[in-house]
C-alpha cells in the first residue's frame, strides 16, 4: 500500500477519519470486553521523544503492546539525535529497522524532515505547531457522547497554541465551526496554523461571547512546553481567560468540557469545571489510547473492516 504519514489532521480526509472512528469503536469494544486482537504481531514502533510525556508515551507504547506488537522507546539525549546526527540519517536508519515511527519533537520541520526520508509511516506524537493525536482523540470522544460533530461549535480558550492550530484543521476537513478567545497578541496564525481560509473558525476579543452556545468548550495550560521562559508574562495576560461556570453556563446546557491535560486547576480552568459535570477529561484522555491503535491499524495494513 501506499506510504502515508500523519503529521498534521489535514493529512487524512473525511473518509479516511470516519473510517478511523468506525475502527476506534469497534476496537475500544475489544478492549473493554478483554478480547485480544493483535493484527500488528510482529511489527515494531519506534517512539522518539524529544518532549516530555506521560499520555503520549504510554498510549503509544500500551496500544502498539495491545495490538500485538513491540514498541521501543527512545529519548534524543541517550541517542545520536541527541549529538547532533542529521534528522536524514537517523531517519533512514531508523525506518530500515522498524514498521512504524512515533516522534514528540519541537520545530514540525524536524518531523517533515524524518518523514521525507523514511520508508515506514511517520506519526506526530506533538511538535510546537500541531498535536493531531490529541485532536483525533477529543473528536472521537464527542462523537462517542454527542454524535456527530458536523456543524457543531468548539470553543477555543486561551493560547493560539498547537492544540488550537489542530482544531482549526480538524474543523475545515470535518466541517464544523471553531470560535477562538486568546488574550492581545496570542492570536490565531492562520499561515502558522496551516489554514486553508477562514470559514471555519471565528475570532472573539471576550471569552464569554465566544463560549456562548458552544456544544464544547476547551483549553489547555497558559504555558506550553517551550515556552517556560514566559510563564510570569503570561499568567498575567490570561488572567481573564479561565473557563469556569460562568463561562460554561454560557455554553448550551449539554455542552462538554474538554482539556488535553495535564492541567492547572485554578488557572485556565477552574476547578468546578474540570471535575464538574460536564467535563469528559478521563474520557478523553483513555481515547488517546484507542484512536491511536485504529491509527497505527490504518497506518500499517490500510482500512479493515470489522
Amino acid at each position: 500500500m501506499q506510504l502515508k504519514h500523519f503529521l498534521q489532521f489535514k493529512d487524512l480526509s473525511r473518509e479516511e477519519f470516519e473510517h478511523l472512528f468506525q475502527r476506534t469503536r469497534w476496537i475500544k469494544a475489544q478492549f473493554k470486553a478483554y478480547q485480544t486482537y493483535h493484527p500488528l504481531h510482529d511489527r515494531s514502533l519506534v517512539m522518539i521523544f524529544e518532549k516530555a510525556s506521560t499520555r503520549t508515551r504510554l498510549s503509544f507504547e500500551a496500544g502498539m503492546q495491545q495490538l500485538g506488537g513491540a514498541a521501543i522507546y527512545l529519548n534524543t539525549r541517550d541517542s545520536q539525535l541527541g549529538r547532533g546526527e542529521p534528522v536524514e540519517d537517523a531517519a533512514q536508519v531508523i525506518s530500515r529497522m522498524s514498521d512504524l515511527v512515533m516522534i514528540r519533537t519541537f520545530e514540525q520541520d524536524i518531523i517533515e524532515r524524518f518523514a521525507a526520508h523514511s520508508r515506514v509511516p511517520v506519526i506526530n506524537g506533538l511538535t510546537n505547531e500541531y498535536h493531531p493525536c490529541q485532536i483525533l482523540a477529543d473528536i472521537f470522544t464527542f462523537i462517542e457522547q454527542r454524535g456527530s460533530i458536523k456543524g457543531k461549535t468548539v470553543t477555543w480558550i486561551g493560547d493560539s497554541n498547537n492544540v488550537c492550530n489542530t482544531w482549526l484543521q480538524a474543523a475545515e476537513v470535518l466541517d464544523f465551526n471553531v470560535h477562538v478567545s486568546t488574550p492581545p497578541g496570542y492570536e490565531v496564525e492562520p499561515e502558522r496554523a496551516g489554514l486553508y481560509g477562514t470559514d471555519h473558525y471565528e475570532e472573539f476579543s471576550d471569552p464569554l461571547e465566544a463560549a456562548r452556545d458552544a456544544d464544547l468548550v476547551t483549553t489547555d495550560v497558559w504555558t506550553s512546553m517551550g515556552f517556560e521562559a514566559e510563564n510570569e508574562e503570561r499568567l498575567r495576560d490570561f488572567e481573564h481567560w479561565q473557563v469556569d461556570a460562568e463561562m460554561m453556563g454560557l455554553a448550551k446546557p449539554d455542552a462538554l468540557f474538554m482539556h488535553c491535560l495535564p492541567a492547572h486547576r485554578g488557572e485556565e480552568v477552574a476547578a468546578e469545571v474540570i471535575d464538574g459535570p460536564h467535563s469528559v477529561v478521563w474520557d478523553e484522555a483513555e481515547n488517546r489510547l484507542h484512536v491511536q491503535k485504529a491509527l497505527m491499524e490504518y497506518l500499517l495494513l490500510g482500512k479493515i473492516e470489522s
